[in-house]
């Protein structure tokens, strides 16, 4: 084998390991508080949900997938949601819906720390 052929060969191998999707397994767990731009929250505590219209559900519960069925008070009631934990901060979540069958995911994060109406703590002398 040439120095070249050897060459071409690594830089093939550390292109193909760079671009290689990230397992969502080595991702963190799936519970937490979860928000979407629009301002809709939700929060899962193992198989507990308080779901974005702010209703108490129990659901199918790994450390990387959440689903249950929207409760009877809550917009979109009986619909099957699917959530894909994909990375630390980022869920996947799919309605029952068309979207679900196009495989097309609303896209939640991870909700920033609220602060309290005082502001910042005072600074350390």
């Amino acid at each position: 084998m040439t120095r070249r052929s050897l060459r071409l060969r690594l830089s093939l191998a550390a292109v193909v390991a760079l671009a290689w999707p990230i397992d969502p397994a080595t991702a963190d767990v799936i519970d937490g508080d979860w928000c979407f731009p629009d301002g809709r929250r939700f929060a899962i505590r193992g198989p507990e949900i308080l779901t974005p219209a702010g209703t108490h559900a129990t659901g199918s519960y790994s450390r990387h997938h959440f689903s249950y069925v929207v409760p009877q008070a809550d917009p979109d009631a009986g619909k099957q949601v699917e959530m894909r934990l994909m990375n630390e901060n980022t869920i996947y979540l799919w309605l029952e819906t068309q979207a679900l069958q196009a495989g097309l995911p609303q896209v939640w994060h991870r909700c920033m720390p609220e602060v309290s109406e005082r502001g910042m703590p005072p600074t350390v002398r």
